[in-house]
């Protein structure tokens, strides 16, 4: 490899790094100020998320499954009697599946279809792949009870696919 060859594969791999590492930069203020905002750089509420750092909630009622396995946006906050949306935007089946331990106390259990049980959507899905939302097709459930709600698409939880609903 001549000397010039070598230089811009080197500077190749230098400047795609850049990029690489800016790409994990947060846009949302984590400094504990109270003035979260979203990805898209708008206004969200702050919240707790799993890491005990701070978040942002989009207050949308949709949601979207793409192939990315993410549900974009990851946190919403609704309001009590919202209908939320689900939908599959790209080419890659997902499920809706919520934690059946961590919902609120006198929340009603939902999941991608119409499981009564997180069990019962689990055995669904490895039983025939029920409760999968495929492309272009959606899934939607009524938020009553206030509270927090974890959810997650069953074939890509170990890829980190889960989602929270804030219900205020």
């Amino acid at each position: 490899m001549s000397e010039t060859t070598r230089r811009r594969f080197l500077y190749g791999i230098g400047t795609g790094s850049t990029i690489a590492i800016a790409g994990c930069s947060s846009s949302g203020d984590t400094s504990g100020s109270g003035n979260a905002t979203t990805t898209d750089g708008n206004p969200g509420t702050a919240t707790t998320g799993e890491s005990g750092g701070r978040t942002a909630s989009k207050e949308t009622s949709t949601v979207e499954m793409t192939n990315a396995l993410k549900y974009v946006p990851k946190r919403i906050e609704v309001s009590t009697g919202t209908e939320v949306t689900w939908t599959t935007t790209g080419s890659i089946g997902h499920t809706i599946t919520v934690y059946e331990k961590e919902i609120p106390d006198g929340a009603a259990y939902f999941a991608s279809g119409g499981f009564d049980s997180q069990q019962a959507a689990e055995e669904g899905y490895s039983n025939g792949r029920e409760g999968n939302v495929p492309q272009g097709e959606s899934y939607s459930h009524t938020f009553e009870t206030k509270g927090e709600y974890k959810y997650y698409c069953i074939p890509h939880e170990t890829s980190g696919m889960s989602g929270y609903v804030n219900v205020v």
